[in-house]
């Protein structure tokens, strides 16, 4: 506490990235270029192919993935959803958020670390691009003294370029591929909406890659503060073994270079060491090479994203000194205290079975999904007509949908074995292009008589020319005493 000030002053960081007097520290983690650092590499390298290309692959001549929202009309593996397919939409994110925390329980946060894109872009993209500008290429840290000032231009104008790129194929995923070409290679004035959104996406991701960068994970995603729930003390995450590591090696620092294993190390220099020394040198080389600046030997943090850079810069320090590898390694706590596994346990169970049970039902859904939606309604207006002759007119609505991509012709009828009940529409054969809808008036025409307390049921029938036969109920209204030719009973 300052003299003349009543806040108590932080004994330590609040955040990783904030000073103890509340001031920003930027991290520039050194590079640990281990055994995990190269297979989250090529995992990187394939999920940034695989979201620049996405959005052009197509299966069996839809796209692999379209939202688009424009036109209400979903595309996931090949397969549209319209919405009229809440359901099915409701299930397949279900399923898939399930997925995550199945995945969460029995491997921790193996999304944060290896899949999700704020760490693959800033970690495999931005940094190395970060790195090459500023005198660091190949090891990380803090940037050289006295960077020229078109160096750091340059990467900043490379930087803009990614995010252009980044945001017109985040838009492929809302936009027809066709369309999006066109917009890039026309005016923007033709398409101020797209170009405004490439704009504001452009902008959001040059604040988060440049200048927020692993206060998104620290900060703003929620994630990590939900691992309290999703993790349990058999899910993987990254661990330091505290009994073997404790206590540390004290005395001066050991000046360890982050390479490929050239050889053991004998000795370590520093004061005398206790009578029995952990084989934590304390190089803190863990905390450097960290991309959220924690020091994992305090323990599980919500900040961790279980990336393995820690457990790839002690193993290089462990090599060189003659100790077995692993002081950090991906364990659980259970195993930590010398606890046998459990893969097979209750959380894990009862998410397998609800993911198995969403994707089975899911999977009926879509096999028996019809080829069109057939939707009736009422007219608003007066409930029915009485016609001159007698007969009752109700008027109604019938909306169809085709889900095929064929363009398809279909006929509406009403099925009434005496003949008496007929259908009328303005256009007696509809034609719909696919993925298309239509609303089309239908007059459902049906003998006075034949109303009991002023209803009568029956069936109206959509068919197509593709063998298609939608059959719905529909319950007629008319008089349940005379009435004149308003449907108004008579004096």
């Amino acid at each position: 506490m300052t003299p003349h000030s009543p806040i108590l002053d932080a004994p330590d960081r609040v955040l990783s990235t904030m000073e103890a007097d509340g001031s920003r520290r930027w991290l520039y983690p050194r590079l640990s270029r281990g055994r995990f650092w190269s297979r989250r590499r090529v995992v990187a390298y394939a999920l940034l192919a695989i979201y620049t290309l996405l959005p052009f692959l197509r299966i069996g001549g839809r796209p692999v993935i379209l939202l688009d929202l424009a036109h209400r009309h979903f595309t996931l593996l090949g397969v549209t959803f319209l919405p009229t397919d809440t359901a099915l939409l409701a299930l397949f994110l279900l399923a898939w958020l399930l997925s995550i925390v199945f995945v969460t329980a029995l491997l921790g946060r193996v999304w944060c670390g290896w899949v999700c894109p704020q760490t693959v872009y800033m970690e495999f993209l931005f940094r190395p691009i970060e790195r090459l500008f500023t005198g660091r290429a190949g090891r990380g840290g803090k940037p050289a003294a006295n960077v020229a000032g078109w160096r750091t231009a340059a990467m900043y104008a490379a930087y803009l370029a990614i995010c252009l790129h980044l945001a017109n194929t985040f838009l492929a995923y809302f936009v027809p591929a066709p369309t999006l070409t066109d917009w890039i290679t026309t005016s923007p004035g033709r398409h101020p909406a797209g170009f405004t959104i490439v704009l504001v996406l452009t902008a959001l991701m040059m604040f988060n890659f440049a200048w927020f960068r692993e206060q998104t994970c620290i900060i703003a995603c929620p994630y990590g503060r939900l691992q309290s729930v999703l993790l349990d003390r058999q899910s993987l995450i990254v661990s330091y073994d505290r009994a073997r590591g404790e206590p540390r090696t004290k005395g001066s620092r050991v000046s360890l270079p982050i390479a490929p294993h050239q050889g053991p190390i004998t000795s370590v220099t520093g004061d005398a060491a206790p009578e029995r020394t952990g084989d934590c040198v304390d190089c803190s080389l863990c905390v450097q090479v960290c991309p959220t600046g924690i020091d994992i030997r305090e323990g599980l943090q919500i900040e961790c994203v279980g990336c393995a850079q820690c457990i790839d810069a002690c193993d290089a320090v462990m090599a060189k000194i003659n100790r077995p590898l692993g002081l950090i390694r991906y364990s659980s706590e259970s195993a930590m205290a010398g606890e046998p596994p459990r893969l097979i346990r209750p959380r894990v169970i009862v998410y397998s079975g609800i993911i198995a049970l969403l994707a089975t039902l899911l999977a009926v859904l879509l096999a028996t999904r019809s080829p069109a939606d057939v939707t009736l309604l009422r007219n608003v207006g007066r409930p029915f007509v009485v016609n001159p002759d007698g007969s009752v007119d109700n008027t109604m609505k019938v909306k169809i949908t085709n889900r095929t991509d064929a363009r398809h012709t279909y006929r509406v009828a009403a099925i009434d074995p005496s003949g008496e009940i007929r259908a009328v529409t303005n256009t007696p054969a509809l034609t719909i292009a696919p993925g298309q809808s239509i609303t089309e008036p239908v007059q459902v025409i049906a003998p006075a008589h034949r109303f009991v307390l002023g209803r009568l049921d029956t069936i109206l029938r959509v068919t197509g020319d593709d063998n298609l036969q939608i059959d719905r109920d529909c319950r007629l209204l008319g008089p349940a005493t005379p009435t004149t030719s308003t449907g108004a009973p008579k004096p």
